[in-house]
């Protein structure tokens, strides 16, 4: 099984100065855990998780309410909390591989990357689903 059998081709992307404030409502809408965040020419340049996001339980925390905390988020752009160095794949890549590389990294997702450009992202979940729709026996 390869990866391109596995992978999500509709990716939602965010831009390094993209307000925080974007990434949060996106993934918190979209019910989204990871998003690439690509260069102005395509290319993948880091990944903003839920983990990434979840400073703002700490401002919450500190007594901050929901309009202060987005007011903080929408000061700080993606470029400061994203994930950068990040794992990539191609489409033609073995799945077993690139679970064992999750696994291994301790990574939710993997960009998958042909050409040098994002066709589409390999997360947990897609692991997940195989497992739920095989047929037991």
């Amino acid at each position: 099984m390869k990866v391109r059998d596995l992978m999500s081709s509709e990716v939602t992307t965010l831009g390094r100065n993209d307000e925080l404030s974007l990434a949060d409502d996106v993934m918190r809408l979209g019910r989204i855990r990871h998003m690439p965040v690509i260069d102005e020419s395509g290319r993948v340049v880091g990944v903003v998780s839920q983990r990434d996001l979840f400073g703002g339980a700490l401002f919450k925390a500190m007594g901050f309410g929901d309009r202060q905390l987005r007011q903080v988020l929408k000061t700080l752009p993606v470029k400061e909390v994203m994930s950068t160095g990040v794992e990539t794949v191609s489409p033609d890549h073995d799945a077993r591989a690139a679970a064992k590389l999750m696994l291994e990294r301790k990574i939710g997702c993997l960009p998958v990357v042909e050409d040098g450009k994002l066709v589409g992202i390999l997360t947990e979940s897609d692991f997940v689903a195989v497992v739920a729709n095989s047929p037991r026996s």
